[in-house]
């Protein structure tokens, strides 16, 4: 405390050396109040919103997590008896120390993928007009859906993932290629991409822009290793005044993550591996999306696959009621697998929602590939991903009863399978409503 004191005493007696130091700091402070005053009033709102989503997405889970409990009790009892029997000449490798504590339960930064997935509220936009998955690049050239700004920009395997990476050392500026470069960003919209997050030395910086028709900037985010990652962001409001926010930290390790960007006329939202970082409540609409990798002290290169641009979503009992079908684009795989992402979970919970505030809803859940790949296999994969969406909402207290599954493979397309954009919109879900007579 008496460190602290000589600290706050050395600060008042540099700052009151002159007249002008003293202007500016009562300046700084009164920018920090009104920083710190409307911080409060944005996480109050995110909190209250966060609770509410969390109460409807863990009535679904309680099961689950039932189900978890009585797992780890067994596996105690389990471990306390094999330590009994340890003491008695069996291993002592077996299990625990008798009487030791219960398992305590998992941190929010220890939880899986899934679990934190499961209670975030970013829903994926529902018709794709922009997707490089990256699939059908070859390695070493220039990435075929995007134009280039400044710098360098090439294919390379990271990680196991085909992405667009840099040379070392030198910036990359990138933007995906549109009919019209300046206008296509449209009133509710969602944006989503993998990043790959590199380690120190040397700082990373990541830059996702966002553009009004003008070309002007009406949103920056910056997101880069200064101290762990820490994403800051400043905007243009509706009133056009500036307005600067952050989230530190945002995340401490490196490798994929995955960030996600909804815009709903005015409200845009930012997500990083499924948690909501920013709400931004009154921003200028954007209309088009620029992305940035920024090496500073001999940073090796970040890297960025699984782009999707789509417009914003419908509810789903709207466009189930008036087509007695839905369609999502909103669960996604694994390459060539039917391993249900964890980004998939937002979505899979609104459906498991819907569900069970309309018992009497039944689905045919039906699974549909593009026409890239084998015949043969395309229709065994879909069948296979059907079966594993309709097992998770199982999961989830969906009775079976309910649900269907069935695959299509490339049999029932609905858009051209020689565009990348006609190949996005029939990689698709569909969730078709069973009318018993």
């Amino acid at each position: 405390m008496r460190t602290i004191k000589n600290i706050l005493t050395a600060v008042v007696l540099v700052v009151a050396t002159t007249a002008e130091a003293d202007a500016q700091f009562l300046n700084r402070l009164g920018r920090a109040v009104e920083r710190a005053a409307e911080n409060a009033v944005t996480r109050q709102a995110e909190q209250r919103t966060e609770e509410a989503v969390n109460r409807t997405i863990d009535s679904t889970l309680d099961g689950q997590n039932q189900s978890d409990n009585q797992n780890q009790n067994q596996n105690q009892n389990q471990n306390q008896s094999n330590n009994q029997n340890a003491g008695k000449g069996g291993s002592p490798t077996q299990g625990a120390e008798v009487g030791a504590a219960a398992p305590v339960p998992p941190s929010p930064e220890q939880q899986s993928p899934e679990m934190v997935y499961a209670k975030s509220d970013f829903v994926p936009g529902d018709e794709i007009f922009f997707e490089d998955l990256m699939d059908n690049e070859q390695l070493g050239e220039f990435p075929s859906m995007w134009d280039l700004v400044n710098g360098t920009a090439e294919v390379a395997s990271v990680n196991g993932k085909k992405a667009t990476t840099r040379d070392p050392g030198v910036q990359m500026r990138i933007r995906p290629l549109m009919e019209d470069m300046k206008n296509y960003l449209p009133e509710k919209f969602t944006l989503e991409m993998d990043v790959w997050l590199t380690p120190k030395p040397g700082n990373q910086w990541y830059i996702f822009r966002f553009f009004d028709a003008n070309g002007r900037t009406v949103m920056q985010i910056e997101f880069d290793n200064r101290v762990n990652y820490h994403l800051g962001w400043s905007y243009t409001s509706t009133s056009g005044s500036k307005v600067d926010g952050d989230s530190r930290p945002a995340v401490s390790f490196e490798g994929w993550h995955h960030i996600a960007f909804s815009f709903n006329q005015r409200t845009f939202k930012i997500y990083l591996d499924g948690v909501r970082l920013g709400n931004i409540p009154n921003m200028t609409q954007p209309a088009s999306f620029e992305y940035s990798d920024f090496p500073m002290n001999g940073a090796s290169g970040g890297a960025m696959t699984n782009i999707r641009i789509a417009r914003g979503a419908v509810p789903l009992y709207d466009r189930m009621m008036s087509e007695g079908k839905f369609i999502t684009y909103g669960i996604t795989f694994d390459v060539g697998k039917s391993t249900i992402k964890p980004e998939s979970m937002g979505e899979i919970n609104r459906i498991a929602t819907l569900m069970t505030e309309n018992p009497d809803l039944k689905f045919s859940v039906e699974g549909h590939t593009d026409s890239t790949g084998n015949a043969a296999t395309n229709q065994t994969l879909s069948e296979q991903r059907s079966a594993a969406i309709v097992a998770k909402l199982n999961e989830l207290g969906i009775s079976p009863d309910r649900l269907t599954a069935a695959g299509r493979g490339a049999t029932t397309p609905i858009a051209d399978n020689t565009t990348d954009e006609g190949r996005a919109k029939n990689r698709r879900v569909e969730f078709i409503k069973i009318v018993e007579n």
